[in-house]
């Protein structure tokens, strides 16, 4: 089964596909957005990545496609590996994917008791449950203020540093048990969604990753060619946002010596585009979608 993929017309329409290109899906997922792509091209080629086993599983069976069990961070070494460099555009649909999101003991989702794992590839040591029993509070409160943007973090750190003492927390009702104190009164799911988005983040090194990413679009894409990117929330969709504005990111723009703007990427939508009333409505992980586009000068 297929789940829907988010703005799918707006992304196919932004990758401006040439059926005879070689186009990269960086978050293949359930294959949402690469079905689309496959169904442009004639002669061209599709290379997608996913570091998550449950995404392997999903493969679409074509043979313009290849599937490549790995973090995104590696794309560079492995398009000049299958020799596929230079490529006609680039996908990345960030964040949590809804299989990721149903199945209960991934730790994903606050609707399900499970396992406080976080991890997108389950191979790596690192969890959720060992940030949360481990760190120091004071790594906790830094983790939950910058990635989560939480403003008690102070508070939260030392409520999870108390409760730990007297028992292991490991999974994600428990977690939320111990923190609903933090939340406020009628908007503890949204809190709840800012504690887990910190974990996640810092379990997967994803700001990091999502960095060393986008400085490999420039070199692997050729003039001409699409990068167009989902994100979901205000980290993800502020470092595409300075990196296609500026080609680094703090979204400073560096001059030459005539005082010409040094940048790699031509907008293609000034302001990002979001979903419409109607695709929320039918699919709710829509909801907070920034999509940006551009092109490689």
């Amino acid at each position: 089964m297929y789940h829907e993929p988010v703005m799918i017309n707006e992304c196919i329409k932004g990758l401006a596909i040439k059926p005879d290109g070689i186009y990269v899906d960086i978050t293949y997922g359930s294959g949402g957005h690469s079905k689309e792509i496959l169904k442009k091209l004639t002669k061209g080629k599709l290379i997608a990545f996913d570091q998550d086993d449950d995404a392997i599983r999903n493969k679409i069976e074509d043979e313009r496609l290849t599937l490549i069990h790995q973090n995104f961070r590696y794309m560079k070494n492995f398009l000049k590996l299958y020799k596929t460099v230079p490529v006609d555009g680039i996908i990345a649909d960030l964040g949590v994917s809804s299989h990721q999101l149903d199945v209960a003991e991934r730790g994903f989702s606050t609707r399900f008791d499970g396992e406080l794992d976080l991890r997108m590839d389950r191979k790596k040591r690192l969890s959720a449950r060992e940030v949360v029993n481990n760190y120091s509070e004071r790594q906790l409160r830094e983790i939950f203020f910058k990635y989560g943007e939480i403003k008690n973090a102070l508070k939260l750190a030392a409520i999870i540093e108390k409760s730990r003492r007297e028992s292991e927390i490991k999974t994600t009702s428990h977690l939320k048990d111990i923190i609903s104190i933090c939340a406020k009164r009628g908007r503890e799911n949204k809190y709840y969604a800012q504690v887990f988005q910190a974990l996640r983040i810092e379990v997967n090194n994803e700001l990091e990753i999502l960095k060393v990413m986008l400085g490999q679009t420039v070199e692997v894409l050729k003039q001409g060619g699409r990068l167009v990117v989902i994100s979901y929330h205000s980290l993800e969709d502020r470092l595409v946002k300075n990196f296609l504005k500026s080609g680094n990111f703090k979204g400073e723009i560096e001059k030459d010596f005539y005082g010409n703007p040094i940048v790699n990427f031509k907008l293609i939508n000034k302001k990002p585009i979001i979903p419409n009333e109607e695709e929320i409505k039918r699919n709710n992980r829509s909801r907070s979608a920034k999509l940006r586009i551009a092109e490689k000068i």
